[in-house]
């Protein structure tokens, strides 16, 4: 019977856990992140879900965007690279931080869904920022690596692209970021599927990306080159700082 009982006790604590993040996130999105999110990022948000239903959640929430822009106000970053760009929300939200003479190199195959965003881009102002790359990422960033200019020279990376190449580009973006600089991971959390066990049911589409994300999540909690801090914001991303 206790153990019925402490049973019983788990679920419901399990419960309102899940209860109690899904009305925070509503608290902070309703109190603190609508309110302050840019007019051209709201409504590129707007025409993103409007245009692409359910894979708008590709984007970045809206308080993950405003994180990303205190972070690189706070780091006085200027030249940036985002890998997977999608219809642009976090574009839109790095190239509104950067100071006028700031760059960012978008890279991204789907150049149509770039389309989507572009003229909230142009209506903010900050498309002279972009130079954005209709490519698969490992490509051009072999090919920045070959220019011989590049490497140590950018302050930021995020990455929200293809899943199963995370580690592939860990490499190659650490040439790429200055000592100093940060690389940031987005979905590292998967819909909260990589603290699942192997015996619990996972749905078929997280399935692949659940393995690859915890593949990079181990890689980086024991990479030397990096400090890490881990955060639970979004649908998770880890932050990487280069320290050689």
């Amino acid at each position: 019977m206790a153990a019925k009982k402490g049973v019983l006790q788990s679920e419901a604590l399990t419960k309102l856990t899940v209860y109690e993040s899904l009305s925070a996130e509503r608290y902070i999105l309703e109190t603190s992140a609508y309110p302050r999110e840019h007019e051209q990022l709201k409504g590129l948000r707007e025409a993103t879900v409007e245009k692409h239903n359910f894979r708008s959640v590709m984007n970045v929430p809206v308080d993950e965007g405003l994180f990303i822009s205190m972070l690189l106000k706070i780091m006085n970053a200027k030249k940036t690279i985002e890998l997977g760009v999608f219809t642009g929300y976090s574009l839109l939200a790095t190239a509104l931080a950067l100071p006028q003479d700031g760059q960012v190199i978008a890279i991204d195959p789907d150049k149509e869904a770039y389309q989507t965003g572009l003229p909230f881009i142009r209506e903010a102002g900050v498309e002279h920022k972009i130079n954005f790359i209709s490519s698969e990422a490992i490509t051009v960033l072999n090919d920045l690596i070959a220019d011989g200019k590049e490497e140590g020279t950018v302050d930021f990376a995020f990455v929200d692209a293809d899943k199963e190449n995370y580690l592939n580009y860990h490499e190659p973006l650490l040439k790429l970021v200055k000592v100093g600089g940060v690389i940031a991971y987005d979905n590292t959390l998967w819909f909260g599927s990589v603290a699942q066990s192997d015996e619990e049911e996972i749905m078929d589409f997280l399935r692949a990306g659940r393995v690859h994300l915890r593949k990079l999540n181990e890689f980086l909690a024991s990479d030397p080159r990096i400090e890490l801090s881990h955060l639970s914001i979004g649908d998770g991303v880890a932050l990487c700082r280069r320290l050689y």
